[in-house]
């Protein structure tokens, strides 16, 4: 276990963010190569396979709920030092991996093919998106027991191993991927099938191994099967913090689906090159991301300790680094996208809307990471009701004027991009908005009396001795 309510706020950002970053961008990594080994079987391959991707948004909302509750309950633990608590949620989150495992199983076989004709542009898509949902939903149900792990092992400030377990995932999904693809070595080419199986046996490789490490090593928070039994208040506790933040990702699932569906008539290589862009998008927001999440324990072991002034220290430092990044990878993508997007598709019309796609959404990179770190510190604090309004704001000042342009004459798929920009904008300065009120909220009580304190002037006879001094 990691005490991060001592020491430096830049230091434990900077030292528990590389690991982090290196876990999401593993995550990502296995995305690419699927779509990498994919482009080879067509357009409509590759767009099935993003599209049916966009799933994994709303799965990873649920993924979310889990792994943000358990962060924040088990730093505020931390932070108390009540190690009994930090156990007993562990526990209780590890029961309801379970049970979200089995649920996402049963909704993927029965509503892949279901999502993938609302938005697909042509029946090739759809079969590609199906089939590789139902490869690649085992994947995703073995994240929620992962996501569990590796959320307590952050809470106590512990990042590395869930990092290596990650890294290790995409290099075995990396290796397979030509082989069931492609049929490299094999002469059995599965083509999309191939690729959600790759992401299936590497996940689940990823899984053992992180149970093997957090049995051997972990003390802190442990296994208890006794704990295991459902107990509806400490699953309340987890859902009351974990679900608007999952809420966070039904909206940005509605979101990309908008997107998607507006981008029918333009057709399958427009889906595609938005696909691609996206993903490599994301792949250059994991920076920024990884000190924002990186923020999320800091402040919530602080907060548990009932330390304002690390909890407001660790918003400014994260906001500051974040935005340094940002700047940097911004100005890659507008003056180079060439060298983010090198490689993906050999057809002209898709590549040149992911460089038009990639080169005006990066725009949105500096705000984007005000809202990924204000995200974050509402986690820390234990209250993420505001990041599922700001979240749901966003979706509603995006999707209304999208969609009533689609139907009106002259409209282009720029216009799908610069309201992205408008929307995302605002949705960083309500975030702003709702942290500080938050900040104001939780702290100004402790602020007023702190103050008193210093104030209250002290009796002659209460004053230490000097021999005491």
């Amino acid at each position: 276990m990691k005490d991060l309510t001592r020491g430096s706020i830049a230091s434990h950002i900077l030292s528990m963010a590389p690991p982090i970053m290196a876990g999401m961008i593993s995550i990502m990594i296995c995305q690419l190569v699927d779509l990498y080994f994919v482009s080879g079987l067509g357009d409509a391959a590759v767009a099935g396979v993003a599209a049916a991707g966009n799933a994994g948004f709303l799965v990873n909302g649920l993924i979310q709920v889990l792994g943000v509750g358990t962060v924040a309950l088990i730093a505020h633990a931390v932070g108390r030092k009540d190690r009994r608590d930090a156990n007993l949620i562990f526990n209780q989150a590890v029961a309801l991996s379970v049970l979200f495992g089995l649920l996402i199983l049963v909704m993927g076989a029965v509503l892949s093919r279901l999502y993938m004709r609302s938005i697909a542009a042509d029946q090739a898509t759809i079969e590609a998106g199906t089939t590789y949902l139902l490869w690649f939903m085992p994947a995703l149900a073995l994240e929620f027991v992962m996501q569990v792990i590796a959320s307590a092992l952050s809470a106590t400030g512990i990042v590395r191993p869930a990092m290596l377990v990650r890294v290790l995932a995409v290099i075995i999904n990396i290796a397979l991927a030509p082989v069931l693809i492609s049929g490299w070595g094999t002469g059995y080419p599965l083509g999309v099938a191939g690729a959600g199986l790759a992401s299936t046996i590497a996940v689940g490789a990823g899984v053992l191994m992180l149970l093997a490490y957090f049995r051997k090593v972990e003390r802190y928070v442990a296994f208890n099967p006794v704990q295991w039994r459902p107990q509806p208040r400490h699953f309340k506790r987890i859902l009351n913090v974990g679900l608007p933040a999952g809420g966070e990702f039904a909206m940005m699932f509605i979101f990309m689906a908008v997107v998607y569906y507006v981008l029918r008539d333009f057709g399958a290589a427009a889906q595609a090159g938005f696909g691609i862009g996206q993903r490599v998008l994301a792949l250059i927001q994991m920076p920024a991301l990884a000190v924002a999440l990186a923020a999320g324990p800091i402040a919530g072991q602080n907060f548990g300790a009932g330390d304002a002034a690390r909890v407001r220290e660790t918003f400014v430092k994260s906001v500051l680094i974040t935005s340094i990044v940002a700047v940097g990878f911004m100005i890659l993508a507008q003056l180079k996208p060439e060298l983010l997007l090198a490689g993906f598709s050999n057809d002209r019309e898709t590549m040149e809307i992911a460089y038009l796609f990639l080169r005006i959404i990066s725009l949105n990179m500096v705000a984007q990471g005000l809202i990924f770190t204000c995200s974050s510190m509402f986690q820390g604090l234990g209250n993420t009701k505001p990041v599922l309004l700001s979240s749901l704001t966003r979706v509603f000042t995006y999707s209304v004027p999208v969609l009533w342009l689609s139907t009106r004459p002259g409209f282009r798929i720029e216009h799908v991009w610069y309201l992205s920009i408008t929307a995302t904008t605002l949705q960083a300065g309500l975030s702003l908005w709702l942290l500080r009120r938050e900040f104001g909220k939780r702290f100004a009580p402790r602020d007023q009396a702190a103050e008193t304190v210093e104030a209250k002037p002290v009796a002659p006879s209460a004053r230490a001795p000097a021999w005491r001094k």
